[in-house]
């Protein structure tokens, strides 16, 4: 505690702050604390990103996670009058200063020992003079009151908003890649897959501005910032471009700058730290200082590389812009990994997840979980003619392999089953090398090398088979060959891939398992395009190629894939998805509103009921909302399918109350509200009901043999699985 002695000098004291059910010890400093303490009950307090100051944490939290709970959810506000407190006092205690009462200088001690720590300060005009210390204090970060002696009047205004722009769809992407800059293989391999598909980009849009019709979209203000292509992340994929690397997330970034530019909004491309801050508008140095003036984007695309890198420089900002992001996330991340403190109690910390978004602001190449936003990228779609064209000029014993660096062919076992295939068909493959064939290549395969995207889809459209040898996972190739009228061949794995027992998604932010080398191909598309066998299994393999050289189909694409599948789908993610407004949900506790639900007839599930007014704001809309009691060991994602719908994890607070339980014919014998992954949700043996405690813990992934999940399902548009029907 502080204490003014009758000298007039500040003692300093070690003080107990008891907050129940849980305890912070705290030190408390001199005059600075007293500034502090002023502007915040003052009101005058600015809310900060924790921990990303110059002022460091050092907090100690006794109790159980129940205490850990309510410490997380304490205001911003006192958090950081303790952890900054705390850290100051440790200063002070080392270096022995003792602050004078009624010394305005003894508050900028801090700033003294530590301004040269960090270039923003000598920007923001700190000089090592206390008079500089204490106007940066009081109008950068606002942690003391206003200056009584400097003039208030001077003080910068906010800038009034831009006024509303439509947005117009584009169909000239000469701009666009202007803006999508040079110097890179990556850069250019993208220009030119954009290129390409310049003609299908503009056909779709007029769709698309047809049937949306006179809606008006605003304009959003868009940064992108490709994190992996920045010299700081390393750039691994622009050296590999030309020699068979994974050119994916290439594909993906390149249609989602499509997409955006073509829907019509006004877009910033940065691949670069120093473009990044210079968009940003961010002080030089290691991003201790906060913004200062509003940031100019309505939203940010970027990945994980780049989410790092802004929050190491937007600083104490970062916090607040960061509902405004969004991340390309090729794989997903689970809530059970994106919420921090959840992730370190109970095993799911990983290297990439951790940073407490909403769910859905993950985007991801297929739609894994819906607790993340479908993003996608498109495959070349072919005209009536192109078809006919490759109907008449298939080669029926004609098979391509999906790899196109050596390591692919490494797989053990390869050997037999391409030695069965050899059999039937002639094999090709386009794996890159520079002076000898790769060795890994069976000489019975014709090897192309390395081709241009043109000459590879030519291939595949003569081609009656595309095989894959179970890796890469998840890839556009797939969906290409299929487009261009080839059969795709995988392998079953049993058992799945996870992060429990295979090396690459060690780490990643998902306990997803997957079942084959392209689990969208096997349960969205599937035969007679997609076939998935066990590649162990000799007869099984055989008896597969035999059926597919008798198989005849046309190509097929699905529309989520298309030019304007893609575009309709970011266009209604840009118009609905708003995480900064987003209702704060009610306290565990307090008794929830009267639900809109009825039982059904067959009394199997909850539905909307017809009188029930919609909820101001929410989408996708909740008249499209059926609730199931799933199985045990029955995840969400998996109960919904069985229904022919998709979970919408956006409709789990509409379900999270006792009541919910009791229209079910669910008697509960005792409610708790906790934090878990799998809430809410009805424990065995016992009638003991779960309520969720933290919203960003709702999830449709995940499942344990104990609880039956309550799970929110949805319907959604013929090929189009984000989308609900009534969502555009």
């Amino acid at each position: 505690m502080i204490t003014v002695n009758p000298d007039g000098k500040i003692m300093v004291r070690r003080c107990l702050v008891t907050l129940r059910p849980f305890r912070l010890f705290v030190l408390g400093i001199g005059f600075f604390t007293v500034c502090f303490l002023m502007t915040s009950l003052g009101g005058q307090f600015s809310a900060r990103r924790l921990g990303d100051s110059p002022f460091t944490i050092r907090t100690e939290v006794l109790g159980g996670p129940e205490s850990r709970g309510v410490l997380r959810k304490m205001s911003d506000l006192l958090e950081l009058m303790v952890k900054r407190m705390d850290t100051l006092a440790r200063l002070e205690n080392s270096s022995g200063l003792h602050p004078e009462a009624g010394d305005p200088h003894a508050a900028a001690h801090w700033m003294r020992a530590r301004w040269t720590s960090d270039p923003c300060y000598a920007f923001f005009g700190v000089d090592g003079t206390e008079c500089s210390f204490l106007i940066y204090l009081s109008e950068v970060e606002w942690f003391c009151p206003p200056l009584p002696w400097r003039n208030q009047t001077a003080a910068q205004t906010a800038p009034k908003p831009l006024p509303r722009v439509q947005a117009v769809f584009r169909s000239n992407l000469s701009h666009l890649l202007e803006l999508m800059g040079s110097g890179k293989e990556s850069l250019i391999f993208m220009k030119k897959r954009t290129k390409r598909l310049t003609a299908q980009w503009a056909t779709a849009a007029q769709r698309l501005a047809q049937k949306l019709g006179d809606v008006w979209r605003d304009q959003k203000q868009i940064l992108v910032h490709i994190g992996f292509l920045t010299e700081e992340s390393g750039d691994v994929f622009s050296p590999r471009v030309l020699k068979g690397g994974p050119l994916g997330e290439m594909v993906q970034w390149a249609d989602i700058l499509a997409a955006l530019y073509i829907l019509g909004h006004s877009l910033r491309v940065t691949v670069s730290l120093k473009e990044l801050q210079s968009n940003l508008g961010v002080p030089p140095g290691r991003g201790n200082c906060p913004l200062t003036m509003p940031l100019p984007f309505d939203l940010i695309y970027t990945d994980y590389h780049g989410l790092q890198q802004m929050k190491q420089h937007m600083g104490l900002s970062f916090r607040k812009y960061r509902c405004r992001i969004r991340v390309i996330d090729t794989f997903g991340t689970e809530p059970a990994y994106n919420h921090e403190e959840y992730a370190t109690l109970h095993g799911y910390r990983t290297n990439w997840g951790y940073w407490n978004l909403n769910p859905k602001q993950f985007m991801t190449m297929f739609p894994h979980t819906p607790d993340n936003s479908f993003m996608g990228f498109v495959s070349e779609e072919l005209n009536e003619t192109e078809k006919q064209l490759i109907k008449g000029s298939k080669a029926s014993n004609m098979a391509v392999v999906y790899g196109k660096e050596a390591s692919i062919w490494k797989l053990q076992g390869k050997e037999k089953f391409l030695g069965i295939l050899h059999k039937y068909m002639e094999i090709h493959g386009t794996v890159y090398y520079e002076s000898q064939r790769p060795p890994e290549v069976p000489a019975f395969v014709k090897n192309h090398g390395l081709l241009p995207q043109p000459e590879f889809q030519q291939l595949l459209r003569k081609a009656k088979l595309f095989i894959g040898f179970g890796f890469p996972y998840e890839g556009p190739a797939p969906l290409e060959a299929i487009a261009n009228g080839c059969v795709f061949l995988q392998s079953r794995f049993r058992p799945p891939h996870s992060s429990l027992n295979h090396e690459f998604f060690r780490g990643k932010p998902t306990s997803r398992e997957v079942f084959s080398q392209h689990p969208y191909a096997e349960n969205f598309i599937g035969k007679p395009y997609v076939w998935t066998v066990d590649y162990n299994n000799s007869e099984e393999f055989e008896a597969a190629i035999q059926a597919i050289m008798k198989t005849q189909v046309e190509p097929y694409l699905p529309y989520e894939y298309t030019c304007e599948g893609m575009l309709e789908r970011i266009q209604a993610y840009i118009q609905h998805q708003d995480f900064c407004a987003a209702p704060s949900p009610a306290p565990p506790g307090t008794r929830a509103w009267h639900s809109p639900f009825v039982l059904a007839p067959n009394a199997t599930h909850l539905e909307w009921a017809r009188n029930a007014s919609e909820v101001p704001g929410a989408w996708p809309p909740p008249h499209s909302l059926r609730a199931w009691l799933a199985a045990p060991g029955r995840a969400c994602t998996d109960a919904c399918l069985d229904h022919g719908l998709v979970c919408e994890p956006s409709f789990f607070p509409l379900l999270n109350s006792q009541e919910a339980f009791l229209q079910l014919q669910v008697p509960c014998d005792s409610t708790e509200w906790e934090m878990h992954h799998l809430y809410p949700a009805l424990a065995q043996p016992g009638q003991e009901c779960y309520l969720q405690k933290e919203p960003l813990l709702f999830s449709c992934a995940g499942s344990s043999t104990k609880y039956q999940r309550l799970c929110p399902c949805r319907d959604f548009r013929k090929g189009q699985v984000a989308l609900c029907q009534g969502c555009l």
